[in-house]
Order: structure tokens, then sequence, then C-alpha cells
């Protein structure tokens, strides 16, 4: 936090705070500054990179200030290149995993280059005995179509979720895959919309694809204690084949029982669909998954808080919610639950001059933490520090729930969630860990904003 300030003014009523941009912590651009006196809120917002700032070297504090004004005249790039830039970020991101290419070994990238060369000379018809140039006719190609743009775009905006909601995302993968058999079975029926119902039916099998592929692994890194995840992903395998081959003879005795009587068809289509969905959400629901999500570590901390102690991973299990369909139901009501109050990776730019003032007077509540609160209209919002790390994104949030459920006033609700983190939280740590509990990182969306700013009363200026 910027603690200088002009004469005259309140050192904490003068607070500066930068917004920076990024798809990880090593790959940042500051993107706008705030400046907020206790009369007035200054805001400067560019897109250059710092190799376009043009900044004189009698340029007064601070100096960032006027290499945004400086960038403004330069060249016409203002923001729509890097309105185009993250719009090029965002479809990037819908193609290589979180924090590429940081996140992965360095032979991810040519192996994905000859395995995508692999695919594309597959769809050609390389391999297939029946294959020709052409293919297959345009209903098919249409329908295969559809399906991969499905399967991109559901990645687009789902992609960093999976790994967060893996157990309702697994349900969800096997809910579509039984919606997208119910179109191929219905498509028949209606001559007319044969094209748009397989197109619909390939679009759900695709979400499936992606959903029910990212899930597995998840999973298996879940079950792999003895770091054994490929054993495990084969052994899978094998157990789905055998069970597909069982299903195949008696789909088969069934489809010679009910030949010749569509409602007994339909009946039995039916009947065991239900049962199968039954059975997912039993599958799902005996997950005692041991990373934390935003859920539970809610749940958690909501029982360490009233019996100073955490809960085993198969009792939260019980007391998560994992059915999609409840998130909307309680969207539509307006009813949030803890860990819903807390926004993390809030935009700095966001603030207005009146949020300025409260982190100006709050902020001593923040020293040495890689991040700010800020509490407002009911819910928390979480200001990451462009330097935090996996553990501090942990805290953060943690501290957001502290402070979301404070029975106290305004003024005295920072500084009590702070006495509560100082006093507990390397306890709750330490019994979520005893417990078998994944205390790295937290499993959350991705932070694309991250904020700079220097904590303490007598810095001279930005790092």
């Amino acid at each position: 936090m910027d603690a200088s300030h002009p004469e005259g003014e309140a050192a904490a009523g003068w607070v500066t705070i930068e917004e920076w941009s990024g798809s990880s912590a090593s790959a940042l651009s500051r993107t706008a500054v705030l400046t907020a006196s206790a009369s007035s809120l200054t805001a400067h917002r560019w897109p250059l990179p710092p190799s376009l700032c043009f900044v004189p070297s009698f340029a007064p504090f601070p100096s960032h200030l006027t290499c945004a004004r400086a960038c403004v005249a330069r060249l016409g790039y203002r923001r729509f290149g890097s309105r185009w830039g993250r719009i090029g970020s965002r479809m990037l991101a819908a193609f290589v995993p979180e924090g590429f290419p940081g996140s992965v070994t360095p032979d991810y990238v040519p192996f994905q280059m000859w395995d995508t060369l692999q695919a594309l000379l597959g769809a050609i018809g390389v391999g297939e005995q029946s294959a020709t140039v052409i293919g297959a006719t345009f209903q098919w190609f249409l329908r295969d179509l559809t399906g991969m743009l499905g399967g991109i775009l559901f990645t687009f905006y789902q992609g960093s979720n999976l790994d967060i909601n893996a157990k309702m995302w697994r349900l969800v993968a096997d809910f579509m895959n039984d919606l997208g058999m119910l179109m191929d079975l219905l498509s028949p029926l209606f001559p007319s919309s044969l094209i748009v119902i397989m197109c619909l039916g390939s679009l759900s099998r695709s979400f499936t694809g992606v959903a029910s592929g990212a899930t597995r692994a998840a999973l298996t890194q879940h079950f792999a204690l003895a770091k054994n995840a490929a054993d495990i992903s084969a052994k899978e395998g094998s157990q789905e084949t055998l069970a597909t081959m069982l299903g195949m003879g008696l789909g088969m005795l069934l489809a010679h029982i009910t030949r010749g009587h569509a409602l007994s068809v339909w009946t039995s289509f039916l009947s065991l669909t239900v049962f199968h969905m039954y059975a997912n959400y039993k599958a799902v629901q005996s997950l005692s998954l041991t990373t934390l999500n935003y859920e539970r570590a809610s749940i958690l901390l909501q029982y360490f808080k009233e019996c100073g102690e955490v809960l085993a991973p198969q009792k939260v299990s019980q007391l998560e919610h994992i059915l999609p369909f409840w998130s909307t139901w309680r969207k539509l009501n307006k009813i949030k639950l803890p860990h819903e109050r807390v926004h993390l990776g809030a935009k700095a730019s966001m603030l207005t001059h009146s949020d300025m003032l409260v982190i100006a007077k709050t902020r001593s509540h923040y020293e040495n933490t890689n991040y700010l609160l800020l509490d407002k209209q009911g819910s928390v919002y979480v200001f990451i520090h462009k330097q935090a790390t996996p553990a501090d994104v942990l805290r953060s949030f943690v501290h957001g729930l502290v402070l979301a459920s404070s029975t106290q006033t305004s003024k005295s609700q920072h500084l009590e969630a702070r006495r509560w983190m100082d006093e507990m939280y390397t306890n709750f740590i330490s019994k979520l860990q005893s417990e078998g509990y994944s205390t790295e990182r937290l499993l959350s969306h991705s932070i694309l904003w991250r904020a700079h700013w220097l904590h303490g009363q007598h810095d001279e200026k930005l790092k």
C-alpha cells in the first residue's frame, strides 16, 4: 500500500492500488492504477506494455501516472489492442492448461503437437479401412462438427471449473450422456428435424466427453495414494470393458424380449435410464475428496468455529451439494451460502472512492499479508497481490469467510477477523492436515485479476 500523500492529507486517507491482469502470477501486465485521497479518486487505465511508455527522467512521483498519460497519445494504441489481446488469451485458455507454460512439463508441447497431428490424420480418414477422401456424408459431418465445437466452447467456459466441482460435473457428464442417447432414439421419430436432433445429441455427448475425461483425471489422482494413477486408470478401463460386455449381453436379451412392443421398449429405456442416474448419484455421493474447494472449505471452517474440530472427509461428503440444479434454485430464490459471499480475485478497477477510503482505514489489519479484503453490501471482495502464492490464496479465502460470518459492526469486524486468523488459522490448517486434507492450495477459478500495493506508513513509492 502506498502511504505517500500530498501535504495536508491524512496518511490513512491516501492509498494507491495497481490492477494487474494475466492467466498466471508469472505473466502479468498492469492495466490500471487507482489513487484515492480523502477528497478525490484518480483512475488511470492503459493497455500499453512498459516498453511503449516514455517516462521523462524529471517526472515527479508517482511516475506510473506520468507513464499512463504519455501512453494515451502513443500510436492510437489504446483499449482496442488490450481488448483483443484479452479475447485472444481467453480463447487460448480453451486449448492449453491453466497457467501454461509454467504449469506443465517441457515435453507437453511436442507431445500435444504430434498427438494433434495424429487426430487430424484420423479425421481425414487415415487408418480407416472404409475411409474415402471426403469421409462421411454431410449429415454426419455436421453432427460431428457440432460436437467438436460444443466441446471447445464447453472447455472455454467451464474448463477451470471442472477441477473445482469434480463431483457435480461427473454427475452432469453422465446426465448429458443419457440425454444424448435419448436424442438418438428420438431422431427417427421426427424425420423433418433429424439433423437438428442429431446435432443436439452430438452436442450433449461432447459435453460428456470433456467433463467425464477431466473429472476422471481428478478422481484418479484422488484414488492414487501410492502415486499409481496409471495403474488405477488402466484397471478402471478393464472394469468398464467387462461391464460393457455384460451390459451388451443383457441389452440383446432385453431387445429380444421387447421386440415389436414400442411401449415396452420405451418403458425399459426410461426405467433403466432413471436407475442409471440414481447409481451415478450414489457413486458420486460416496466420494470423500480431500482437496479443498469453496464449499468444502466453508463447511470445514464453520464446523471448526463451532466445535473446535475438523470434520472427516466422509462427513463433509454428506454435507456437500452435488446436484447442479440446486445452485440454480438458490440463485432464483436469492439464497447465498457463506462461500458464495466471498469473491476471490476481485478487480481493483471496480473500486469506488468510498471503497478506497474504507481500504485506507482497514489496511492496517492486512499487514504482512498478500491480500486485501473489502466488505461491501453483504459480500467480501478479496484482492490478491500479484506476488501471492497458492498458500496465500487459501489463507485469503478463509479470512474472507471469517469476515463474511462476523457478527460485529463494520468498524470492528476487520479487527475481529484478523484476530481470529492470528490465533486460530494455524491450528485450523494443522487439524485439516491431520485429517488428511490437502492444504497446498485451494481449488478455485482462474484468478485473472491481481493487485499491487505496499504496506506501512513510510513507503515512498510503489515497487
